[in-house]
């Protein structure tokens, strides 16, 4: 399955209808999540049941696509079951929340059916509300099996399509890469690659205290607050919208280029409890996690590998020898190996000794991959031919 995301235009009637819609779901799930809790042993298709019956109680419902109706109730039950999941891992969790803002609910679920898409005058069909206005501007691949409706907190709307199509494999290259992720540099790689690190929002933070300031001073629900609000709303939605784009792209260049991928086992949640609020911002402004999600979806689709391994001592230890020197601190950016004497950068050598474990966990190591001539006693900068840094 894949997702197409596409910016829908509908009148003012319609968004007046889906945000109705939208409000009825909301109702709705908060009504099934009460009968479940006063009745513990109803199951999914008890819920379902019950919809019928609320229908006569309340008839706007008979207003929504039956199907959206029913993907609420699908949606109950699946956050019944991650948090169950959580609960069962040891995570400390509490009872489900019934939805009380009017605007927790910003989508309506057609799965199936309920839609039909016209590409030819760009117009999507919503069973409830009529045509809609909306913007291709790439073709769906595969079968169309369902379709998001979203109405984002700047007050745009996106229909998002969920397709069923095959992978498509990219050509083998003979190639494979160690990447180690940081904050001095987002990736450097075992070829001597160094991407920097945009920091999407240390760039963007004054403009959004700006914005924070301005509306904690008007008054909450007034036309001024509003307006204000979608300002804040839009400034976020734009450092959304660069991260992810930077994101994409890089892990487009790696897929593209590699048949196998090393990366290190990151959990980016334990590396920002470290009191260093500066550097615990730039952490999250990074988007390790994300970023490894997106590489490792983009890779799976190609038909290429993403090998993960354990990130102990690949700072400090040499990638010529092994020696594991005793310290290396993180203001520290270059490593010298006082056994054998090689003085590389610190984020490269780690790369090197990613690519190593990748390869020495079952890969095997083809000569096609593994050169001795690629490591010499000293790695100095140099610059970059494709307009970004390079070690």
């Amino acid at each position: 399955m894949r997702s197409y995301r596409f910016r829908i235009y509908p009148s003012k009637a319609q968004q007046e209808r889906m945000l109705q819609h939208m409000e009825l779901c909301r109702w709705l799930y908060n009504e099934l999540l009460r009968a479940i809790r006063e009745n513990p042993s109803l199951g999914r298709i008890d819920t379902q049941r019950l919809i019928v019956e609320l229908k006569k109680e309340k008839p706007e419902l008979k207003e929504v696509y039956s199907k959206v109706l029913q993907m609420v109730n699908h949606q109950l039950w699946n956050n019944l079951t991650v948090l169950k999941a959580l609960k069962k891992n040891g995570h400390k969790v509490g009872r489900l929340r019934y939805k009380t803002s009017p605007n927790s609910w910003k989508t309506l679920n057609y799965n199936q059916s309920g839609f039909k898409l016209d590409e030819e005058r760009k117009r999507l069909r919503l069973s409830k509300v009529g045509e809609v206005p909306i913007k291709l501007h790439r073709r769906i691949k595969g079968k169309i099996k369902g379709v998001i409706i979203k109405r984002t907190k700047t007050g745009k709307w996106y229909a998002i399509f969920q397709a069923e199509e095959e992978p498509e494999p990219l050509p083998r290259t003979g190639r494979a890469v160690g990447i180690d992720l940081g904050v001095a540099h987002f990736v450097v790689d075992s070829d001597g690659n160094a991407f920097e690190n945009p920091l999407f929002l240390e760039k963007s933070l004054e403009r959004i205290k700006k914005i924070q300031r301005r509306l904690s001073r008007k008054q909450k629900g007034s036309k001024n607050w509003e307006r204000e609000r979608i300002k804040l709303a839009k400034a976020y939605e734009k450092l959304t919208n660069q991260r992810n784009d930077f994101l994409h792209k890089l892990a487009l260049y790696y897929v593209r280029n590699y048949d196998i991928i090393v990366v290190e086992n990151l959990k980016p949640k334990n590396m920002v409890g470290n009191g260093n609020k500066s550097l615990n911002r730039r952490l999250l402004d990074s988007s390790l996690g994300a970023f490894i999600r997106i590489l490792s979806d983009k890779a799976e689709r190609a038909g290429r590998r993403v090998v993960f391994v354990e990130p102990a001592y690949t700072s400090r230890t040499c990638s010529r020898c092994g020696f594991v020197v005793e310290e290396l601190p993180l203001l520290e950016r270059v490593f010298r190996c006082s056994k054998c004497g090689l003085v590389m950068d610190r984020d490269l050598n780690a790369s090197l000794n990613i690519l190593k474990r990748g390869l020495d966990e079952g890969l095997g190591r083809p000569d096609c991959l593994w050169r001795e001539d690629l490591y010499p006693v000293s790695c100095l900068m140099r610059p970059s031919s494709r307009g970004k840094s390079s070690l």
